[in-house]
């Protein structure tokens, strides 16, 4: 039985066929395009009042922002502003090809980083799955004055990722 249901911008969770977790307000997740210093135009998701803790989600590979679309307005529920950006190469994020981009995990945590400055981001919990993993540890090695607590779903740490 498919218990989910949606209506407009809004979608009820069901187990069993009986509300659990209740309404979710889906139009609470805004997105928007974010431009760096070398020309970058990163696309993310956001939820939650900007003066809130923050939690930065940084997606697997093959997907983007889409994959927190529904987690994210329950953590701005329960308090936290939450971003979700697409990394290079996924999603809707732009690469001017005059950047000659290489997509390794120090220039994906690169942008990340930039990203982070450009919205004046100090001090945050990040959230790593898959190959968000390798990309979040490299910001967390490089700030770990910024990084309040590093969540991981399935977050690998290898070598390669963080040489």
């Amino acid at each position: 039985i498919d218990c989910q249901h949606q209506h407009q911008q809004s979608i009820y969770l069901f187990s069993n066929c009986r509300p659990y977790l209740g309404f979710i307000n889906m139009a609470a997740v805004s997105t928007s395009f974010t431009t760096l210093p070398n020309g970058i135009k990163v696309f993310h998701r956001e939820a939650g009042p900007s003066n809130d803790p923050v939690i930065l989600l940084l997606h697997g590979f093959p997907t983007s922002s889409s994959q927190y679309r529904n987690l994210m307005p329950l953590l701005a529920a329960k308090g936290y502003r939450v971003i979700a950006p697409d990394l290079p190469g996924f999603g809707f994020t732009e690469i001017p090809s005059s950047l000659n981009f290489k997509y390794t995990f120090a220039n994906l945590a690169e942008t990340v980083s930039s990203f982070l400055d450009v919205l004046k981001i100090t001090k945050f919990a990040v959230y790593i799955f898959d190959y968000g993993a390798p990309t979040g540890l490299r910001i967390a090695l490089q700030r770990p004055e910024a990084v309040t607590a590093i969540i991981s779903q399935n977050g690998n740490a290898y070598d390669e990722g963080l040489e």
